[in-house]
């Protein structure tokens, strides 16, 4: 198999071992989720079939952010606890991706049940010399960590200029450089808040997922992935700090997901330009929903359009009609051969079209992909 690695800017072997540690970052479950949270979430969901095809182990950890300022400002405007919010959000999630019939990760570990690790984190990345407490926070101070920005390969000018729009809070006067980034501070007052010898706040963002990473899976993982707005500054910050805190290489392979527009803009919550899963569940065949996200590749941008789901449901139909035609086995393996070519879905769809046009059952070759193409009443 071989897959594009972000931080070496090329498709690449990738060999695991036996058991492949893989690290992806969830929801934070504040809304439900939509078709790019979905992308996603399905891409990864392919390369684990493909991988157990393989013969591999898959120990998929996807965590839930539920302490994150979008949850704590949509719970602050519904009147609700935070808890209450995201355990609602996050049941709608997973009723989404068994619906889509995505595999059942090893475990999805919630931000909030992990503040004790972050707070050994920190202190050992503090005690290596590459943290600062100023104004009740703690900062990582990234002048200590020379490679830091290996994983984007953004200039500095880009890296401010996404930390800016991404919550980075740059403008900080307690911070020595713009690009430091939080690992501790203080809780607004309706804000859930733990104590610490650095004085009573929560966790930032970025250390969450470090501190679940080593609990979950260990020092090293084979890969980690996310959206590709996840590259900078979150992923870029977690490797920084996780390496300060252990000494070893955190991650061998990254691996990013295109984003997902609409009406010409990225799919967000702020913009309102969003098709929810639920709501499509509600009018179309969840395997047809499945079938339109893996149509596209994972590392180009795409439009959804009104014949998104039209056009799955018509090659929804093509593959059903094939069952009871004759087998041949290479078509499984031309299709296997696609996903061993960085993940190449689209491929891999237009060879199983053409295979069932010509009479060959597909059955094999759409389970590979996590279309059930038999369904049980």
């Amino acid at each position: 198999m071989r897959l594009y690695d972000t931080a070496r800017q090329a498709v690449v072997p990738f060999e695991p071992g036996h058991r492949v540690l893989m690290y992806t970052c969830g929801i934070t479950p504040y809304d439900a989720t939509h078709i790019g949270h979905a992308s996603t979430f399905i891409t990864y969901d392919v390369l684990m079939r493909r991988l157990i095809d393989l013969g591999h182990e898959v120990r998929c950890v996807r965590n839930v952010t539920d302490v994150d300022d979008p949850l704590f400002a949509k719970a602050r405007q519904l009147g609700v606890h935070y808890l209450d919010l995201a355990a609602g959000e996050e049941a709608r999630f997973e009723r989404d991706m068994t619906a889509l019939n995505a595999l059942p990760v090893h475990s999805t570990p919630r931000a909030s049940s992990a503040i004790s690790d972050i707070r050994g984190f920190i202190g050992m990345v503090l005690d290596r010399g590459f943290a600062y407490e100023a104004g009740g926070s703690v900062y990582f101070d990234v002048s200590k960590f020379p490679s830091f920005g290996s994983v984007s390969h953004y200039s500095r000018e880009q890296m401010i200029a996404f930390a800016r729009e991404r919550g980075g809070d740059v403008d900080n006067p307690a911070k020595r450089d713009p690009l430091d980034f939080v690992l501790w501070h203080p809780s607004a007052p309706d804000e859930p808040s733990w104590e610490a010898m650095w004085g009573p706040g929560r966790p930032g963002w970025h250390i969450e997922c470090s501190a679940l990473a080593l609990r979950e899976l260990g020092e090293t993982i084979d890969l980690h992935g996310g959206g590709s707005d996840l590259i900078f500054p979150h992923h870029e910050c977690e490797r920084a700090q996780s390496e300060a805190a252990t000494g070893v290489p955190f991650v061998r392979h990254w691996m990013h997901v295109a984003m997902v527009f609409m009406d010409g803009h990225k799919m967000s919550k702020s913009l309102g330009n969003l098709v929810f899963v639920d709501a499509l569940r509600r009018e179309w065949d969840p395997r047809a929903i499945r079938l339109a996200l893996i149509a596209h590749h994972y590392r180009r941008e795409w439009e959804w359009t009104s014949s998104d789901m039209p056009d799955a449901v018509r090659r929804l139909g093509l593959w059903s009609e094939s069952q009871g035609g004759r087998i041949d086995p290479a078509v499984l393996a031309e299709v296997g051969a696609c996903l061993d070519d960085d993940l190449d879905a689209p491929s891999a769809l237009r060879l199983i079209d053409g295979a069932a046009s010509s009479g060959i059952d597909v059955t094999a070759a759409a389970r590979l992909l996590g279309v059930e193409l038999v369904t049980t009443s």
